[in-house]
């Protein structure tokens, strides 16, 4: 049986992204994609106040750590990996935001909210890839 100590804060985080993405689109007339966003602050050339892009980037950094010392709940998890799997890593997650054109919170959370045909596919292409990713990670080269 699951219990509600685990399954509130899982409905109050995503309640509170939805929140948040319904906000950022009604008040910016943007899509709460975070590698869109991302990118567009690193646009060193474009033009327009950019002020709200690195407050968002700000919370989405100090949000865990606000938590953690407001909450004292979370435990951290640290996985032992070289400097250079973690480069590789978020190479390989920009090159596929860039090809995916968009990031799980832009497709996940908002794409299937519109019920967007491209961003169902592209929701269904990451959870398959990650499925494959963990299968082969444990269960073939055994880490």
């Amino acid at each position: 049986m699951i219990s509600l100590d685990i399954v509130m804060p899982a409905l109050l985080g995503g309640g509170l992204i939805g929140l948040a993405a319904s906000m950022l689109l009604l008040f910016n007339g943007r899509i709460l994609g975070v590698s869109g966003i991302l990118s567009e602050a690193l646009d060193f050339k474009g033009a327009g106040n950019k002020l709200w892009i690195w407050l968002f980037l700000l919370g989405l950094l100090a949000g865990p750590r606000l938590s953690d010392a407001f909450l004292g709940t979370s435990e951290p998890v640290f996985e032992e990996r070289t400097l250079l799997v973690t480069i590789l890593a978020g190479l390989l997650v920009g090159f596929g935001t860039t090809i995916g054109s968009g990031c799980t919170s832009g497709h996940g959370v908002c794409g299937i909210g519109r019920l967007s045909q491209r961003s169902i596919v592209s929701v269904c292409v990451f959870m398959g890839t990650a499925m494959v990713t963990v299968f082969v990670f444990r269960h073939v080269w055994g880490g």
